[in-house]
């Protein structure tokens, strides 16, 4: 017997596209980690069927492609690798794909074809993008921020740019805090590059709270490391120790990485951490409390960053007027071993 548009079951869907009755549920529920082609297919087969039940009708009204880009723009040339990155990657990977989209990587160059951030956004129809670096004066990302496709930034600050980034304020103000009610006066720092707008936060709240305490900004006092990684950081603090006048009680390391480079230079200069020199680290990474001595750092609410940004997203692709808005997670202080 001929299968009626009004007798056509989820299952019948099933059989006819050679897919799972479960599969179907989750596409037409807006659901699951579905492939973007599978997912179409089964709305284009629905629409030319007459088929649409009551849950499923939200899905092919709305049109979307249950796309989101996401642009990595690696200025600072940390890389994915990087803990932080990678974390928030993922945990906004979950949260999208929980709610049916799938995530997209935006390349700059398709095959021999350049094309700018926007273009590649509009061929694939995204319903969105995340920002997760960049530069935010570069010509492509200003492009982008400005159109019509929604855009939040776990990192950039800009007019018509939703972000959702930690307090670094914050984060520099409980550690150096700390420090001063353990009664030490030479508070150094080792800054990562910064053209990293993370560093360059950090660098600036660090900065206003020696004047705030009526110490200078010294030159010997204040150190930045651009090359990435651990290997670095331990390469550039034996220079930076060796030019030392003064030999600090503390000394504040503005991300994990430089802060374990930071701790085996000292020790290969004779330093004792903490006895002679307590040292903290930012974003407590996981091999933060593995490392010898565990680290004391700022953590990172990362989930909550990338939870954040999701929710500010999806409102976005719903009411693209909304207001764009900057979003400060809050941090906190873990003591561990590496300070007094």
């Amino acid at each position: 017997m001929k299968i009626t548009k009004e007798k056509l079951t989820i299952h019948d869907l099933a059989k006819a596209l050679d897919l799972s009755s479960g599969t179907i549920s989750k596409i037409l529920n807006g659901k699951g980690n579905i492939p973007h082609s599978t997912r179409q297919r089964v709305i284009d087969y629905v629409k030319n069927t007459g088929y649409v039940a009551s849950h499923s009708a939200r899905i092919l009204k709305a049109e979307h492609s249950w796309t989101i880009g996401i642009v990595f723009s690696d200025i600072a040339l940390f890389g994915l690798e990087h803990p932080f990155f990678g974390s928030i990657i993922q945990a906004f990977k979950n949260y999208m794909e929980e709610k049916g989209y799938e995530i997209v990587f935006i390349p700059k160059k398709l095959g021999e074809k350049e094309q700018s951030y926007l273009q590649w956004a509009r061929n694939k129809q995204v319903d969105g993008i995340l920002l997760l670096t960049g530069d935010k004066n570069s010509k492509d990302i200003v492009e982008l921020v400005h159109s019509e496709v929604p855009c939040v930034s776990t990192d950039m600050e800009m007019s018509h740019l939703t972000t959702v980034i930690s307090d670094d304020e914050e984060g520099i103000s409980l550690i150096y805090n700390e420090f001063l009610k353990q009664g030490f006066k030479h508070i150094f720092a080792y800054s990562g590059s910064t053209l990293s707008r993370a560093y360059q936060q950090r660098t600036e709240a660090y900065q206003k709270l020696l004047k705030k305490n009526g110490n200078n900004v010294d030159k010997n006092h204040f150190f930045v490391t651009e090359a990435y990684g651990y290997h670095a950081a331990y390469q550039n603090a034996l220079n930076w120790i060796d030019s030392w006048k003064v030999v600090p009680e503390a000394i504040i390391a503005f991300s994990d990485d430089i802060a374990m480079g930071l701790i085996r230079a000292l020790e290969t200069k004779g330093f004792k951490v903490p006895q002679d020199i307590s040292v903290s680290g930012y974003d407590d990474i996981q091999f933060a409390q593995l490392f010898a001595p565990s680290l004391t750092t700022i953590k990172q609410q990362k989930k909550d960053i990338a939870e954040t940004a999701a929710e500010a997203l999806l409102a976005m692709i719903k009411d693209p007027e909304s207001k764009r808005s900057l979003h400060k997670v809050p941090v906190q202080l873990i003591k561990r071993e590496s300070t007094k």
